[in-house]
């Protein structure tokens, strides 16, 4: 029997999902993993020893600093996956940053090499980065324009997927390396999960590129409309829409960026409890958000994208300071309700994002436009979350409301970008 020309392309959408899906959570993995290292081991490798908090600031400025060249990545990688294709830049990106997050794995420490350890983990922070910047939004863009229309949301929320997914498999692995360590696993341990990268990048190479290039971008170049210099084009005529797409994402990096960085480092360092407990909690929060994706896509695709965001803004707003209350009990039961509750609330913004994003802008523009974006909002929340509330720590001795304030202020910005767009971009771009 003839399958439909529905059938069909339900499953070219669904394996493009699906290979989109690997690709980010292996990104997203290689990026969370050095996000836990920076919280747990770098301090303590690869700078030199005598102040806990400087050195902890250090490691967590080489986090900040990968999501510097974010932007500069997603200008590269975008200008050429709007003049080249989508597919080869995505198989380019999932490559190379495998590839540090392994080069990572296997560095000396500041105790055996001196200097040059925390020069080369720089370097190649610098490079995990810069390629990053072109994964995400990237991945989502192809999965937007292969699926149809009524369902672009849903979709593409399968493709941030891989951010929970990601924390998923690296807090794992973190786990799992320091249960085989056991004492030894600052002396070889915490290589593991680096190196483990490897695998899983194999995995995803193969699943992308058995994918077609999309759809929308074969008609742009079959009718020579593809745009020399499309970044300067987007900043010429559409910068209050990158403007206000910087602020839609600020508010939710600000907020997951001090989950998976910040909050392990506090419960261990300021509470002195066990990392796992909070790596086992972790792991509860990413298949929350997993669930909390699924359903606000499924929600978007019916009722509009922004109503649905909204919703997700506002219980960052609303749950900073709970947050922190349920924490500073002490409790691994409350601090697995606060992570559980904080992953969840935060993936109803983040899951329909998927798709927003790439239809604020027209095809010929959109992957330079949505990468830079949506990066340039990923920089100054998310790169900037774990160092700032590090900070804020010592302003009222060890108090975290300042960090709740922090929180506020971003998803506060979240919102009010969600209706800046909504009021000067109506119709689809807005629902």
């Amino acid at each position: 029997m003839t399958r439909s020309i529905d059938q069909v392309r339900s499953s070219s959408v669904r394996k493009v999902a699906l290979a989109s899906a690997a690709g980010t959570t292996i990104e997203l993995y290689d990026f969370l993993i050095y996000g836990t290292a920076s919280a747990v081991v770098l301090p303590k490798l690869f700078f030199p020893a005598g102040n806990q908090t400087v050195s902890t600031l250090l490691a967590f400025a080489t986090f900040g600093v990968g999501f510097l060249v974010r932007p500069l990545g997603a200008a590269v990688i975008g200008h050429f996956g709007d003049r080249v294709g989508r597919r080869p830049m995505l198989v380019l990106t999932l490559t190379m940053t495998g590839l540090c997050t392994a080069l990572i794995g296997v560095l000396p420490s500041y105790a055996s090499a001196g200097l040059i350890a925390p020069v080369l983990l720089l370097i190649l922070r610098l490079l995990q980065g810069f390629f990053l910047g072109g994964e995400q939004s990237g991945a989502a863009l192809m999965v937007v324009e292969h699926a149809p229309e009524r369902h672009r949301t849903w979709y593409g929320g399968w493709t941030f997927l891989g951010s929970p997914l990601g924390l998923f498999l690296g807090t794992a692995m973190f786990s799992l390396a320091t249960v085989a360590a056991g004492g030894d696993f600052l002396s070889w341990g915490w290589r593991i999960p680096f190196l483990a990268s490897l695998v899983l990048v194999g995995v995803g190479i193969y699943m992308r590129v058995g994918i077609e290039e999309s759809p929308e971008f074969r008609e742009l170049r079959a009718a020579h409309r593809v745009t020399r210099v499309p970044l300067a084009e987007v900043l010429r005529t559409s910068w209050p829409k990158v403007l206000l797409g910087v602020g839609v994402n600020l508010g939710f990096n600000a907020f997951i960026f001090i989950l998976v960085t910040f909050v392990l480092n506090y419960w261990t360092a300021v509470h002195h409890l066990p990392q796992q407990q909070v790596l086992t909690a972790s792991l509860v929060g990413g298949a929350a958000q997993v669930v909390a994706i699924l359903i606000a896509c499924r929600i978007a695709d019916r009722v509009g994208r922004t109503p649905v965001m909204m919703t997700g803004a506002l219980f960052i707003i609303l749950f900073a300071f709970p947050l922190f209350w349920l924490i500073d009990t002490g409790s691994a039961g409350l601090l697995i309700l606060a992570l559980a509750l904080a992953y969840a609330g935060s993936g109803i913004l983040f899951g329909p994002m998927a798709s927003y994003y790439p239809v604020l802008f027209e095809p010929r523009l959109r992957y330079s436009g949505a990468a830079f974006s949506y990066q340039l909002g990923a920089t100054l929340g998310g790169g900037l979350s774990p160092l700032v509330a590090t900070a804020l720590l010592s302003v009222d001795h060890a108090r975290p409301w300042p960090i709740s304030l922090y929180l506020v202020l971003g998803g506060l910005i979240s919102a009010l970008c969600l209706l800046g767009l909504r009021r000067s971009a109506p119709g689809p771009v807005a629902d």
